[in-house]
């Protein structure tokens, strides 16, 4: 963990140089997952069914590689009561949420009369990417597939690794509308929704978070299918006076730094009483949280407490661009309204940003490595695309034709400029 005072002389350059560190960088693997993506396009299934075997170590086949809508309903049935009724309840608000971010389809005669507008369609298929073992998470099919649900996709199709599918990814599938869950992981399940193999259709966009392999998997692929982002480690940044209680702060820290020891948490307060306070909270937490390794190591190697003016407080949080942000103070609007860049800020003592991985119904997939700077979260935005209208009568063509007919002969391209000329009345 390091220390920064904002006082310091040397703050700016060691603060620069704290941000330019890159957490987590994997092994190289896009030679790997080159190989896997083009056997899975050349030769189909069969490639995908090979790398279960090899990768996985199941042997499934074109039959058993979808689980049945039997396997849903008994895995939905196994999750217990309080974590159906939990389910349901994000599932609502995320609903919800996301509905009011649809927008309105336009349409207008302007003053030349030319008749012009766009209208919104959402994607057919999407794929949903969901990691298996330890990271197989029932909030991360909820925030990817509900707003895709919302937006009217017809066909969502998930993909996750072969092997117990944990009950409550079943529940939070059927919830969220997921239409088709295939035992599937890794590069090739990105190919194999990119692609199509065998049983497995193709889709117009992959979501959802993945390993180093999952990824370069998407950043290959993008252009093939869309993609909603290249997701790095978590972040967490607490802006927070000496009026909180030191044991929240350390465990709002802690709920970020438990995710991967590549993630990522800082402290900025005005007072250095409290920011040790802090860290000794968070020692004392760390010897009986069961994800205490991961964690220790994340703050170990990652974290950061900022000594600063809290008046400072949006400069350094907009240089930072963090995943999350919680402002823990009394009229916190007065500083976190000058911020931005972020992902999601979270605002007051008692707004913990765990509240939005789960059932504030704003979306938990934001963006990471600063890429808040120019990306937002996954929304409804993520699966509609517009498009542009345009109608013109013999009368408002005749007010455009002439200027369209100028500006491809600017450019050198004549048939542009006879496109246009035939159909006005000195046409040729």
């Amino acid at each position: 963990m390091r220390r920064f005072l904002f006082s310091d002389p040397d703050f700016q350059s060691a603060f620069k140089a704290f941000l330019d560190e890159r957490r987590g960088s994997p092994a190289d693997v896009d030679a790997a997952v080159a190989v896997v993506l083009e056997a899975v396009r050349t030769q189909g299934i069969e490639a995908l069914l090979d790398y279960g075997r090899r990768f996985d170590k199941v042997d499934l086949t074109a039959e058993t590689i979808r689980v049945t809508a039997e396997e849903i309903e008994a895995g939905a049935a196994e999750t217990p009561a309080d974590v159906r009724e939990a389910i349901a309840f994000a599932a609502a608000r995320i609903r919800a949420y996301h509905s009011r971010q649809r927008p309105a389809d336009q349409a207008w005669t302007d003053e030349a009369g030319v008749e012009l507008g766009w209208r919104w369609t959402p994607l057919e298929a999407v794929g949903v990417y969901v990691p298996g073992g330890r990271a197989a998470y029932p909030s991360t099919v909820l925030m990817n597939a509900v707003p895709a649900q919302v937006a009217g996709v017809d066909r969502i199709a998930m993909v996750t690794p072969p092997g117990k599918l944990q009950p409550a990814v079943l529940a939070a599938a059927k919830e969220a509308g997921v239409t088709e869950i295939w035992r599937v992981g890794g590069a090739q399940a990105v190919a194999a929704l990119a692609y199509g193999a065998g049983p497995i259709q193709p889709v117009d966009k992959i979501v959802g978070p993945g390993n180093a392999y999952v990824t370069a998997a998407k950043r290959r692929l993008y252009g093939v299918v869309g993609i909603d982002a290249l997701a790095g480690p978590s972040e967490i940044v607490v802006v927070a006076d000496n009026k909180n209680n030191p044991d929240w702060i350390a465990a709002d820290l802690l709920s970020q730094a438990e995710h991967d020891p590549a993630a990522q948490s800082i402290l900025i307060t005005d007072d250095e009483a409290f920011a040790a306070a802090v860290e000794q909270a968070i020692a004392e937490r760390l010897k009986t949280l069961a994800t205490g390794e991961d964690a220790a190591a994340s703050w170990r190697d990652h974290g950061a407490v900022i000594i600063a003016p809290l008046d400072e407080s949006p400069v350094l949080v907009d240089a930072i661009a963090p995943e999350h942000v919680e402002f823990a103070l009394d009229n916190p609007e007065r500083l976190s309204d000058r911020v931005r860049h972020a992902g999601a800020i979270f605002l007051g003592r008692v707004t913990p940003e765990a509240i939005g991985d789960y059932v504030a119904g704003s979306n938990h997939v934001l963006p990471t490595s600063r890429a808040a700077r120019f990306q937002s979260g996954l929304s409804i935005y993520d699966f509609i695309k517009r498009t542009s209208i345009v109608k013109c009568d013999p009368a408002s063509f005749a007010v455009l034709g002439p200027h369209t007919v100028a500006l491809a002969k600017a450019e050198g391209l004549p048939a542009h400029a006879l496109s246009a000329s035939v159909r006005l009345p000195t046409g040729d």
